[in-house]
């Protein structure tokens, strides 16, 4: 394992939600055990951080304050030559498909890359490599595009496992064919850095970024925290970290 996928695993595992405000509260207990006051205050802070991530208004303001790219407008997309939709996630084993198949944030962008290449007649790409115990990604993004949406799918990117793998490799195969200008389908938590990505491979990009946080008006569930709203900041805080890390590997 490389040394900056080490970093991103720490990442994951101690500093983003719930586990970086659950180790808080446990660290609490622990100096509580000596000194009371102080743990109890460092406990109560890690429920306050806890909750205040799961209410489903940051992450929206997480991402807002991140990215403003705008839903898809067709007359900046009437010169591109390419879709390309990026892998986001696969389930090892699904026992209702009795095997592998594509995670959630996977399928919501094939759906809305089957509905773009309908309207724009373009060719896709699909990107995403393999994970231990199931096919590449980008397989299974081929076989739902053609099996269930009836969508054919011009090139199939295998190899990559990160995102900057995916520009790079994806961008090799799309010049080889004369393509330079593409529709890059992602969530909208993913911009900017897939769309850095992609332009520093060489590619102009039109971003087609799903999911985008809503600028209000706001409901008072929307301060109420919930299982979503936390998922929604382990994304957002990701990309917040991995936009401060590009910056300084590249």
């Amino acid at each position: 394992m490389t040394e900056l996928a080490w970093i991103k695993l720490v990442v994951k595992l101690v500093v983003l939600p719930p586990n970086g405000p659950l180790i808080i509260i446990l660290a609490g207990l622990v100096i509580a055990r000596r000194h009371s006051r102080r743990g109890q205050q460092v406990a109560w802070t890690g429920v306050v951080l806890l909750a205040f991530l799961a209410m489903p208004i940051v992450p929206t303001l997480l991402i807002r304050a991140l990215d403003r790219t705008p839903v898809l407008d067709p007359a900046r997309a009437a010169d591109a030559q390419a879709i390309v939709i990026l892998g986001g996630g696969t389930r090892r084993y699904a026992p209702e498909y009795r095997g592998a198949t594509m995670s959630g944030l996977t399928l919501e962008r094939v759906r809305f890359g089957a509905r773009l290449a309908r309207a724009t007649g373009l060719p896709i790409l699909v990107s995403g490599g393999a994970i231990e115990g199931a096919p590449p990604e980008a397989i299974l993004m081929r076989n739902a595009l053609v099996n269930e949406y009836g969508v054919n799918v011009r090139w199939v990117e295998t190899h990559s496992r990160n995102t900057r793998e995916n520009a790079v490799a994806s961008a090799a195969i799309l010049k080889a064919a004369g393509v330079q200008r593409i529709i890059l389908v992602g969530h909208a938590f993913d911009f900017p850095r897939t769309r850095n990505e992609f332009e520093a491979a060489g590619l102009t990009v039109v971003g087609a970024p799903i999911g985008l946080p809503l600028a209000g008006p706001y409901s008072v569930l929307d301060f109420v925290p919930s299982v979503a709203g936390l998922q929604g900041s382990y994304f957002a805080c990701y990309e917040w970290l991995a936009n401060i890390l590009y910056r300084f590997v590249r």
